[in-house]
């Protein structure tokens, strides 16, 4: 066999899962070619000096991912070309909203036939994620993790625990960067709290004649504290009056711009919508909103409905590059006002 196996005894990593990486990297690099026998499971067990179910394992492992085949009587090989050089891709979500569909049809579009794509998700809780991690390890190419989990010290801490389990080369997190985390692994993500300064700054000229930006962060709104921070932030350096609510105000004032935290179009905005309509204030000439997060419809809710968003398209696209590339970074995607009829 044309390739060199090393076994690091002091590794974290148990031997079987060596083994699968060492085969993975040498299939990928050409060094072991399709339709090249293998040594059997007794000759491979004897030949590094280990057990014959640690070998029977890596090679399950290889079969599932497509990249070994059996010959009856005569023992393993290097599948050929074709379903075995796809990669295999576990998406992990915390949920499928609106902005999360966008993320992934992005990435399926881009990577079309050339990779095996499997969803699914964790709902931000960790015995849910810890059983996904448990059942899929080794079985996939690239595991691409949106890490939103509550931002309490401990769960973070559990969270970045659990994560660090998947090969940083295998590693992209998407929408969120656990910095906490470190490694050479991908990461195409949003800022929240510096986003949304920049995001308010493209418009600085219309909020600079508001009477006051007032900010409606729902409960369920996981990063709103952030976000907040960076409004805060905003508002101080350019002394624009600023107050925050966790609802639609009861009454609304003519001048007033509000920018609605929401992960999709939820109550928040429906409440407001509906305040100033009751009052016979018009959205746009009379009170402005700004929402959180951009998708398409967004083009028609009250005759076009300003955002400030992450681009989820190039979160998307430039996720599925690092798996066609089979080579991971750091990208922190574009974040901008989109000016419609609301402001």
């Amino acid at each position: 066999m044309p390739i060199q196996i090393i076994l690091e005894t002091g590794s974290k990593a148990p031997i079987y899962k060596q083994l699968v990486e060492q085969f993975e990297d040498a299939i990928r690099s050409g060094k072991l070619k399709p339709g090249e026998q293998i040594p059997s499971m007794n000759d491979f067990a004897v030949q590094l000096g280990i057990s014959k179910e640690t070998v029977k394992k890596t090679y399950g492992i290889l079969r599932e991912k497509g990249l070994l085949v059996p010959q009856q009587g005569k023992g393993f090989y290097v599948a050929e070309a074709g379903e075995a050089s796809k990669p295999r891709v576990l998406v992990l979500f915390d949920k499928l909203s609106i902005y999360k569909e966008v993320l992934f049809n992005s990435l399926a579009e881009e990577l079309g036939d050339k990779a095996d794509l499997t969803i699914l998700t964790h709902n931000q809780n960790l015995e849910l994620f810890t059983y996904y991690l448990d059942t899929s390890l080794d079985k996939y190419d690239f595991y691409v993790i949106s890490p939103h989990f509550p931002l309490d010290d401990r769960t973070q801490a559990a969270a970045t625990k659990l994560i660090a389990r998947v090969p940083n080369r295998k590693l992209i997190m998407v929408d969120h960067w656990l910095q906490s985390y470190t490694g050479n692994y991908g990461a195409v993500y949003q800022d929240f709290e510096n986003d949304v300064y920049d995001g308010l700054k493209q418009g600085l000229d219309k909020l600079k004649a508001s009477s006051c930006l007032k900010v409606i962060t729902l409960p369920s709104s996981l990063y709103g504290p952030m976000i907040c921070k960076g409004v805060d932030r905003f508002c101080m350096e350019y002394d624009i009056p600023v107050e925050f609510m966790n609802a639609a105000p009861a009454t609304v004032a003519p001048g007033e711009t509000y920018l609605v935290i929401n992960s999709q179009l939820d109550s928040g905005l429906a409440a407001l919508a509906r305040r100033i309509k009751a009052q016979n204030l018009e959205v746009g000439k009379d009170v402005f909103i700004i929402s959180y997060n951009e998708f398409d419809l967004n083009e028609v809710v009250l005759n076009g409905l300003t955002t400030i968003s992450t681009d989820f398209k190039q979160m998307g696209h430039t996720a599925a590059t690092m798996i066609l590339n089979r080579k991971t970074w750091k990208v922190h995607c574009d974040f901008n006002m989109t000016r419609r009829g609301t402001f």
